[in-house]
């Protein structure tokens, strides 16, 4: 079972995992590893690397990546290629035998692969593969993906075997795969999950995010494409492209909330799209104020749009403390409220008496929120109106974010002002779909936005599809 949003503290939805691969002239596994906490905010509940020198090795274990790839078995690695990858939990629990990259050992050798993502025909294959007599030793997605591929190697070389294996997967998927002394990356056909490929000094390399290059003083090639499949090596790379559907679904959450603001995604800076979110918002929702405050971290972007588009000055409110644990794992709503406590405080001289306009990037159950609100109360503030660079999240996701249960989304059959009286907020605000789209410079057809509009890019039972008007 994945971690639900009655677990989770947070007014934002839950990470979900992040992978990299590498096909280097030297060692990769130091490079590894700091890939890896370049995105380790994809993905904090697990960590892995998995290299080959002749013979497959890896290292998987609950924790963050420094926590992780660290001591004796981190050390004993060596190859010049390698994969990796960060977890959070959305399919299959968060345990020890769920943590990547998951490592195979086949007729033609062994296989490793990390995934980003959750499919949505899950559970008909792991059914169809159990009655088929298959064992499984993790509960995750993950598992059925390697599974199928490494049947299909017995019988094709490594892209028709990676090609047969992606044609039996609905949903979302960002993989890299390493096949012996092979490394390979692919990406679904609507593009739900991001990838990209970069070039450093020492050879190739795949990621979620392209600020991993950045950091490795590489440089960027291009976004792999919906449903390519490339294989990189230390001197090069080859795309394979699959048919696909005639327009994309990229997640449009990776923009809003998921992905570092330094990091371009489908030709598009984060940072850059978030900023014109509440450049939109501002102008969508304005309020009479005296000062705008972002929610640190993930509102400042929309927040310094919102003042920038509003003339209204832009300040520091909330004081964020980085040294508390991780309130989303706490195990009880009182503890989890407390933790917001223990995280951020109000910076009195700046909403004493103040008009305060608060911005965040999204907002799924209130509960952070709340807190602020009351808190800002506390500290003297006169007014407070919420204001929210995403629109209304109102239906589940399937494809790799943690929000699952329509009945704790506060933004589900209320109207904003239902909800500022549940948030004891003067007024609430949120950027509108068509104002996303601006900001984003994407249109509905390329887009997913199942979350907010609850149309869905595959066929999900029992949801609409979009373009459609019947249910399925």
């Amino acid at each position: 079972m994945a971690v639900t949003m009655e677990d989770a503290m947070d007014d934002a939805p839950k990470h979900f995992c992040g992978v990299v691969a590498m096909a280097f002239n030297s060692d990769v596994k130091s490079d590894l590893k700091k890939a890896l906490r370049v995105i380790q905010h994809r993905g904090q509940e697990a960590a892995g690397i998995a290299v080959f020198d002749g013979a497959t090795k890896y290292v998987r274990k609950m924790g963050l990546v420094h926590e992780v790839l660290a001591g004796p078995e981190y050390d004993a690695l060596h190859g010049n290629v390698g994969i990796g990858h960060v977890r959070y939990s959305t399919t299959g629990s968060s345990c020890a035998q769920n943590c990547q990259p998951i490592v195979v050992t086949t007729n033609v050798g062994d296989v490793a692969l990390g995934h980003n993502g959750d499919l949505v025909n899950a559970t008909k294959l792991r059914n169809k593969l159990q009655n088929d007599g298959w064992a499984f030793l993790t509960t995750t997605d993950s598992e059925i993906i390697i599974r199928i591929l490494a049947n299909e190697l017995t019988q094709s070389d490594p892209v028709k075997a990676i090609r047969s294996t992606l044609k039996c997967l609905d949903g979302a998927y960002a993989l890299v795969i390493m096949i012996g002394g092979r490394v390979y990356g692919a990406r679904d056909p609507l593009g739900l999950r991001p990838l990209c490929l970069g070039k450093l000094d020492k050879g190739y390399c795949l990621a979620s995010e392209s600020a991993v290059f950045d950091i490795l003083q590489g440089e960027f090639v291009r976004d792999i494409a919906p449903g390519e499949i490339v294989e990189i090596t230390p001197t090069g790379f080859t795309g394979h492209k699959m048919s696909g559907p005639a327009h994309t679904a990229h997640c449009m959450f990776e923009w809003v909330y998921f992905a570092r603001p330094d990091t371009i995604m489908d030709g598009r800076e984060v940072y850059d799209v978030r900023k014109k979110l509440g450049q939109v918002l501002a102008l969508e929702q304005p309020a009479d104020a005296d000062v705008v405050i972002p929610v640190p971290d993930s509102g400042r972007a929309n927040a310094l749009g919102f003042a920038q588009e509003s003339g209204i000055m832009y300040e520091e409110g909330l004081m964020k403390n980085r040294y508390v644990e991780r309130t989303f794992i706490l195990p009880e709503q009182a503890k989890r409220e407390e933790g917001v406590s223990l995280k951020l405080n109000p910076i009195r001289s700046t909403v004493l008496g103040k008009r305060v306009v608060v911005v965040d990037d999204s907002i799924v159950r209130g509960t952070t929120l709340r807190k602020i609100v009351y808190m800002l109360r506390r500290a003297g503030a006169a007014e407070v109106h919420v204001r929210i660079g995403c629109p209304p999240v109102i239906a589940p996701c399937y494809y790799g974010i943690d929000m699952k249960t329509r009945d704790h989304f506060i933004a589900a059959g209320r109207t904003f002002e239902e909800i500022a009286e549940l948030l004891n907020a003067d007024s609430v605000g949120y950027t509108s779909v068509k104002g996303l789209q601006s900001a984003l410079g994407l249109s509905e057809q390329d887009l997913c936005m199942a979350c907010l509009t609850a149309e869905y890019p595959t066929c999900v039972p029992g949801e609409k599809m979009r373009f459609q008007k019947t249910l399925l």
